[in-house]
């Protein structure tokens, strides 16, 4: 499966990073969420659209920016 990388702002620790891979991965299209806080982004495995996972993480607070 296509791992798909997409920049995430609004995240500053870990847990916040824990927090968006727990939005993603509790959504019906997504195989698995790896975030990199470091650079500032989330590895996606799914067939979910961008749309459908920025609407996600905008409900946690969070901004799904674009591609990496």
């Amino acid at each position: 499966m296509e791992t798909r990388i997409f920049r995430v702002q609004g995240m500053t620790c870990g847990g916040c990073a824990k927090h968006v891979e727990k939005a993603l991965r509790a959504m019906p299209d997504v195989e698995a969420a790896t975030v990199d806080l470091a650079k500032g982004t989330v590895a996606v495995q799914g067939a979910a659209s961008m749309e459908a996972m920025a609407t996600s993480l905008s409900s946690a607070g969070y901004e799904l920016v674009g591609p990496a």
